[in-house]
């Protein structure tokens, strides 16, 4: 048995997609356990792109079977558009046999996406940056012991009687901000015909995942979403997301037990980035931001919104890879560094009189900090070809190499391009 777990290493949108599919040649199972449509992954193969926001990105490999585990929120609208716009550029998604989901994963109502953009506009000046899909509203309830999961769609009695006593409160909020409310017997009779197809796919995806870990044969390939600064508890609260992203979110969200995990690599961008609000240390409001945002077609998958870029930050991938336990690292987006002159990597922070060389996690003065940097020499040449990394320029090995040398990880996968073969392997 091999199981391996993928995360984000920064704020998201680092090419998890990428690697995951590159990964998913090689395994049985592919298993998503946390986040919901607020996610996107992108994966091209040849002149198709294929955005991935439910689904796990195995679904582009045939053969692969993909579960939606018990930590995912599953919003029934956008899975059923999601499935239809796989099956128009050509791959086959058939619940029941290539796609499952899990009996415990909360669903996403229509009333969750109204609460998100009302508690967002509540917040003003203050105010998150949600992708306004519901997620946070949908992972309250279910924190509460309100949320309706996709197990009840199995019984539709007993979903009727849930979704007429949950209406009862929603529909006075809703209404409190001028809302007309909805009929709970409507979204009744919406959620079992979206739900018709799904039925063969529903069931105990925890007990199928655990049993294949068992099974020496099998191959098991965890995919998280988002990324770790991110994170409900570990990422810059309170700009994150409403869950646990990494490892720390594997237990609950997969229903297996963490020790079953036998490699963990995160995945990084060889600079950062970050949508939405919250601090970001080593963010360039400059021409070079500019610059990396257009080369790097920096805009969020889910959501359009220009992604905020910034240098390469030791500080916080030091955390991000302690704190979950990676042994490697695959880096993504090489290329677009290809004709910058110099590059910074940020080593360490100062605030206040105080150095910070481990990310200050919580820390709420995180963005006024001063940070500290390193400038590499850069290189002129095009990587999109390469496929070695001793055809690499110098200067270009001479920075993976000093990332390696500042990191307790091996940056084993090396993306010089988005095509799914614009890769490098580095052999161990």
């Amino acid at each position: 048995m091999t199981a391996t777990l993928v995360f984000g290493a920064q704020w998201g949108d680092e090419g998890k997609g990428k690697i995951i599919d590159l990964l998913a040649a090689e395994a049985d199972l592919i298993v998503r356990f946390s986040g919901g449509n607020n996610a996107g992954h992108t994966v091209v193969v040849g002149d198709k792109k294929y955005a991935l926001h439910l689904i796990p990105s195995g679904i582009l490999r045939e053969g692969a079977v993909n579960y939606l585990g018990g930590g995912v929120v599953i919003d029934l609208w956008h899975l059923r558009q999601e499935i239809q716009g796989l099956r128009d550029l050509g791959v086959t998604v058939t619940p029941g046999e290539n796609l499952f989901l899990s009996q415990c994963a909360h669903l996403i109502l229509p009333y969750h996406r109204e609460e998100d953009r009302i508690r967002e506009e509540l917040r003003g000046s203050g105010k998150i940056g949600t992708t306004g899909r519901g997620i946070g509203p949908a992972y309250q309830d279910r924190a509460s012991r309100s949320g309706l999961r996709m197990g009840d769609l199995l019984d539709p009695v007993y979903l009727g009687e849930r979704l007429s006593a949950v209406m009862l409160e929603k529909n006075r909020f809703l209404r409190g901000f001028g809302h007309a409310g909805m009929d709970p017997a409507d979204l009744l009779a919406e959620l079992l015909e979206i739900a018709e197809e799904l039925r063969p796919a529903i069931c105990d995806t925890g007990g199928i995942v655990r049993r294949a870990l068992k099974d020496e044969k099998s191959r098991v390939l965890f995919e998280g979403a988002q990324g770790l600064l991110l994170d409900v508890d570990l990422g810059t609260y309170p700009y994150v997301t409403s869950t646990s992203v990494a490892t720390g979110g594997l237990g609950g969200g997969a229903a297996v037990p963490p020790q079953s995990i036998q490699r963990v690599l995160g995945v990084a961008k060889s600079y950062t980035t970050r949508v939405g609000e919250g601090p970001f240390p080593t963010e360039l409001d400059d021409q070079v931001g500019e610059h990396l945002r257009e080369k790097g077609r920096e805009f969020g998958t889910t959501t359009g919104r220009p992604r905020r870029c910034g240098w390469f930050d030791l500080v916080a991938m030091s955390y991000t890879v302690e704190v979950c336990g990676a042994q490697e690292l695959a880096l993504t987006k090489l290329d677009v560094l290809s004709g910058s002159k110099s590059i910074q990597v940020a080593t360490h922070y100062e605030l206040d009189g105080r150095t910070y060389e481990e990310f200050p996690a919580g820390l709420p003065g995180l963005d006024r900090v001063q940070v500290r940097y390193e400038e590499l020499p850069g290189w002129e040449e095009e990587l999109s070809d390469i496929r070695k990394f001793e055809d690499l320029p110098s200067k270009a090995q001479d920075y993976i190499q000093y990332l390696e040398s500042k990191l307790p990880v091996r940056l084993s996968l090396i993306a010089v391009g988005p095509d799914r073969d614009q890769i490098i392997r580095r052999p161990s």
